[in-house]
């Protein structure tokens, strides 16, 4: 049994952020080791006794001062440890501090690096920032890239999400009724970002024109994102603005913090994720997966990043920018019932062959154990 630190922003509800919902996931479920977790006086609930939680943070924002924080109690607490995981994403600055501040002395280190972020590093810099003894990615594609600049301590394991909490469901009535939605109402949820991902002008113009077009339409469109910071504001607040002038902001729903992603994910009859590039997300973006999960069809952009996640059987694909053909898409989903609920079964299964977070959780033991 290995003594294990996860290296994390704090761990603390709400679990609508991609990175805290997998470490937290893989301290519950990882029972071979002990895993340290990373809290504030809030603490966790549902961690099995293997876990030990160090409430390091005061907040469960990861700003410059618990960031500060979490450095001084890896240089203090390095020695402490068999094996440091770190779970959030290197850049030239924080991977620069912990080897020179804070790499632990006689133990091992881990890197789960969920995306390169091949558009900000060159290969060189690319080398700086991996250092840790093993060296974990999301797609066989970052792995073969690592390899390529000479790096041979990387593997390939899947990000997991939990399936039983992502799962098929039916439609929540009161949550319906909270939106001012009812049964009849066919549901396009876009779980994206405002400012990144280059989807949101899109999106507007195409809803915009389409309900001006179809006054009489079932349809209900969610913008079923977080606002991470003033940029986000200011771009949900054009996006409303457009919809109210055009006449049509009856047809569209907003929700910011979203504490249920199940059942938020489960009042949709489809989901949609049609973005322009994944600059600043992981390799594998959740909100796709956890989609699967709950057995809903998604329709993607053809990123060649997706083609290890996608396929004719559980996804749909259009080529990017193509509004022309995200409507055709959406129509025929809409009026093909049987379709959906074929490709919504096929996503589920992929899911579970793939992305459950207990095979995951195995994986990520056997590692330690390696170590």
């Amino acid at each position: 049994m290995k003594n294990v630190l996860l290296a994390t922003r704090p761990l603390v509800p709400p679990w609508d952020e991609a990175s805290k919902n997998f470490a937290y996931f893989l301290g519950r479920e990882v029972r071979d080791h002990t895993l340290t977790l990373l809290t504030t006086d809030e603490g966790l609930s549902g961690v099995p006794n293997t876990v030990r939680e160090t409430p390091l943070y005061r907040s469960g924002r990861f700003d410059f001062f618990e960031r500060l924080r979490l450095l001084r109690y890896l240089r203090k607490m390095r020695y402490h440890f068999d094996i440091v995981h770190y779970l959030f994403t290197p850049t030239l600055l924080n991977t620069l501090l912990i080897r020179l501040l804070a790499l632990p002395e006689g133990g091992k280190t881990v890197q789960t690096v969920a995306t390169l972020r091949q558009d900000l590093y060159t290969d060189t810099q690319l080398k700086k920032i991996l250092f840790a003894d093993r060296i974990i990615v999301y797609t066989d594609a970052s792995k073969q890239k690592i390899k390529s600049l000479g790096i041979e301590n990387v593997e390939r394991i899947y990000p997991g999400i939990d399936l039983q909490k992502y799962s098929p469901q039916p439609k929540f009535h009161a949550l319906l009724q909270s939106f001012g939605i009812d049964e009849s109402h066919f549901v396009i949820m876009y779980p994206g970002e405002y400012t990144r991902l280059g989807a949101t002008d899109m999106l507007t113009e195409t809803f915009v024109r389409f309900f001006q077009e179809n006054p009489e339409t079932n349809v209900r469109f969610f913008f079923a994102c977080r606002v991470k910071n003033e940029k986000d504001a200011q771009k949900k607040s054009w996006v409303k603005r457009s919809f109210e002038e055009a006449g049509v902001s009856h047809f569209i729903r907003f929700t910011d913090t979203i504490a249920d992603m199940p059942s938020l994910y489960n009042i949709a009859d489809i989901v949609i994720f049609p973005v322009m590039d994944l600059k600043g997300k992981f390799d594998v973006p959740l909100v796709i997966i956890e989609a699967y999960a709950c057995g809903k069809p998604v329709i993607l952009s053809d990123l060649p990043e997706f083609r290890e996640f996608t396929g004719n059987q559980f996804s749909v694909t259009i080529p990017r920018a193509s509004w022309l053909e995200l409507l055709r898409s959406m129509a025929y989903l809409r009026d093909n019932p049987e379709v959906r609920k074929q490709i919504g079964q096929a996503a589920r299964s992929f899911v579970e062959a793939n992305f459950d977070v207990k095979k995951t959780a195995a994986q990520y033991a056997a590692l330690y154990a390696s170590l």
